[in-house]
Parts: structure tokens; sequence; C-alpha cells
């Protein structure tokens, strides 16, 4: 069973510009970033044997040169415009169900 730990997004509404990042807890934990929307965007995902290497590799994805001010989402909060399960993953640093 996967959790979605924590969730990020860049607070960009359009179609090339939007980026959304999730750290993920299996039996390893995953970080997961899309580029674009979610009809058309591309997802790369890495797996982690701890939280502190999937926490470097987010730090490095939200410096990284993107349109929008990255922003934490709050619990239950659904971005304008989203409309795949994953836009409604929970976030927060409490520990939470799965995403799609």
């Amino acid at each position: 069973m996967e959790e979605v730990v924590r969730r990020w997004w860049n607070g960009s509404w359009g179609r090339l510009a939007r980026r959304d990042v999730w750290l993920v807890r299996q039996t390893r934990w995953k970080v997961i970033a899309r580029a674009g929307d979610t009809e058309t965007g591309r997802v790369l995902r890495w797996e982690y044997e701890t939280e502190q290497e999937a926490a470097l590799m987010i730090d490095r994805l939200l410096r990284a040169d993107t349109g929008g001010q990255w922003r934490e989402q709050e619990a239950g909060a659904v971005p304008r415009g989203g409309s795949d399960d994953t836009s409604r993953a929970p976030a927060g640093p409490r520990r939470r169900n799965t995403e799609r």
C-alpha cells in the first residue's frame, strides 16, 4: 500500500507550466514528479531506501528553474482545474492514504 506523505505544486495552472511533486512511502520511499497537466504531462519516478535520500531529490526538484512559486499543499486541498485522483491526493506532514 502506498501513502502520500507530502505534496508540492508550483502554483501554475497552465498545461505546460504546471509542476507537481509527491513524496510517497511504500516499502521504499518514492518521489514522483509531473511536468504538465494530468492528461498530457510527463511523469518521472525515483525510489530510495531512506526518507533522507528522497528528501534530497525533492530539494533538487524544488530548486530547479521552473515558472511559478513552489508551495506545499494543504491537507485536502484540490487545485482548481485538477481532474485526476493525484490532484486530490492528501498533503501535509501527516501520513495519508494512496494516490492512484
